[in-house]
């Protein structure tokens, strides 16, 4: 074996086999069973395009107005400079762990516990609102299909959407549970025909905008591109959160890194090339329904309550036509199906490296032996998700809608510590060349304190029993009662995973100091 020297900003192969000094250890992954384009599409899936405008274009407008294409660019940003964390980092140390595993070697094993848990968390939400999403399209594409109102009224009856819900779940953790490489296929295709649509839906869009027109129609501007446009300062933070959940899941390009081949550079040229798509489709998409529905509150309008939490299935008709309609929910239900597939990886392998470093269980360190996937987390996390819909469901749909609406927090949680760990680590790499100063250091520093920021804002704007639903709790807002309680858990499971393995917490397993990795001669 060799011994490579890995100090920050010196590049090195992820050890393979046995465990690498630093505490760094091999999980038993099915390694280089993806390329750069399949990682790509990974990100993508995970992101689900089609669901995210569906179910955000309205409460963006909402908040923003005409400003909602500003802050779908003001939303990348942030998340573009954090990008670039993830990639050196993930250059220096090729974990599956990711997040929790770069911030235990920045900051010691409670922070990185707790950014793990963040992730974890952010994960969970996320699955089951993508199963809830997908199952309510279903049956809007059954409808579409069978011209029945009756099909359609199905979703509305509680027990048939949840055991839907817990079907398409239970669907998704098999073929989670069996590999990438044996949906690699349906990933392609499914992706493909999301891009494809929204770039139809687009253009249909313009061009009718431009030509007869339509009701609220609008002529382009160039000055919806500016965010200091927006109303108040607590709009663009709300259009930010927004904003901000759209483009969450890129990540999971990165915690398949130790399935990538290149382990070190691929999954980051990966991670960026979905960024990539992600923002040019969002931009696009959202001038052109602007300029076709507009930002009235009635009718098509995208500022309309009554409709805008599913956008396009109020414009597939009038922008496409009855025949071509129906490709846009076939869009939107590919897109959260294929999501809710991909959106297993980064929970799964998270949950895998936790254990592995003992921070978690051992029994979750079970890796297939056929198919090389971390089978019990993955099972675990799908019976979690279909646990904790079936509940929030039950209990009321208005705290669902906070659980999501609460996710900004977890979500800026993670990112943010993750881009800070990224500037500590390579701290001392700020002299070394321009390129390492703006790259490592300070990109990732301006990307965790806008996080941050937001994150904080956040905290105090969700006390407002307005903010969400509208729900509280003794006053205070249920979205501040949910996110700040799910964080709270964190801390309790990790103090009865401090006396469970305290070697892992006392720093002896995965330690704080810089690794050299290990590999084969």
């Amino acid at each position: 074996m060799v011994q490579l020297d890995n100090r920050p900003g010196a590049g090195a192969d992820v050890a393979t086999g046995s465990d690498a000094p630093g505490g760094v250890r091999s999980k038993g992954l099915n390694s280089n069973s993806i390329g750069l384009l399949g990682n790509a599409v990974i990100g993508v899936s995970t992101v689900a395009p089609v669901y995210c405008l569906t179910t955000t274009l309205g409460t963006t407008v909402a908040a923003v107005g005409l400003q909602m294409p500003a802050l779908f660019l003001a939303g990348f940003l942030p998340m573009l400079l954090v990008a670039f964390a993830y990639r050196e980092l993930n250059k220096a140390i090729p974990d599956s762990g990711t997040s929790f595993t770069w911030t235990v070697k920045a900051f010691g094993p409670k922070i990185g516990w707790m950014c793990g848990w963040g992730l974890v968390i952010a994960t969970i939400i996320v699955l089951s609102n993508l199963a809830g999403v997908a199952t309510e399209y279903l049956y809007l594409l059954l409808g579409e299909i069978t011209r029945s109102d009756s099909v359609t009224a199905l979703n509305d009856n509680k027990l048939v959407h949840v055991v839907t819900c817990l079907a398409l779940i239970a669907i998704a953790t098999m073929i989670s549970y069996r590999g990438m490489t044996a949906t690699k296929g349906v990933q392609y295709a499914l992706v493909g025909l999301q891009l494809v649509v929204l770039g139809l839906f687009g253009v249909m869009a313009i061009v009718k905008a431009t030509g007869h027109g339509a009701a609220g129609s609008l002529h382009f501007s160039w000055s919806w591109f500016n965010p200091f446009a927006a109303s108040s300062f607590t709009a663009f933070v709300a259009g930010l959160s927004l904003s901000l959940f759209m483009y969450w899941g890129w990540d999971a390009s990165l915690s398949a890194n130790e399935e990538t081949g290149g382990s070190e550079k691929t999954p980051g040229r990966a991670a960026m090339l979905a960024m990539v798509v992600l923002v040019g489709s969002y931009l696009f998409t959202a001038v052109a329904v602007q300029m076709y529905a507009g930002v009235g509150t009635t009718g098509t309008g995208l500022g309309n309550p009554e409709t805008s939490s599913n956008v396009l299935a109020v414009l597939a008709g009038p922008v496409m036509g009855p025949a071509l309609g129906v490709l846009l929910f076939v869009a939107v239900l590919s897109s959260a199906s294929a999501s809710l597939q991909t959106t297993f990886i980064p929970v799964s392998r998270t949950v895998l490296a936790m254990s592995v470093y003992e921070a978690l269980p051992s029994s979750f360190t079970e890796v297939n032996e056929r198919y090389k996937t971390p089978g019990r987390a993955i099972i675990t996390a799908g019976v979690g998700t279909g646990a904790f819909y079936t509940v929030m469901t039950m209990v009321s749909s208005h705290v669902l809608a906070d659980t999501i609406a609460a996710l900004t927090l977890m979500i800026c949680f993670y990112y943010s510590l993750t881009a800070f760990a990224c500037a500590w680590y390579f701290r001392g790499d700020f002299r070394n060349s321009v390129r390492d100063a703006v790259l490592k250091v300070v990109f990732p520093l301006i990307g965790g304190l806008t996080l941050a920021a937001i994150f904080s804002k956040s905290l105090v704007d969700m006390i407002d029993p307005s903010y969400g639903s509208g729900s509280s709790v003794f006053g205070v807002g249920s979205v501040f009662v949910v996110g700040a309680g799910l964080l709270a858990l964190g801390l309790v499971v990790m103090a009865v995973m401090t006396r469970r393995s305290p070697a892992f917490f006392r720093g002896e397993v995965l330690t704080r100091e810089t690794p050299a990795l290990v590999i084969p001669d």
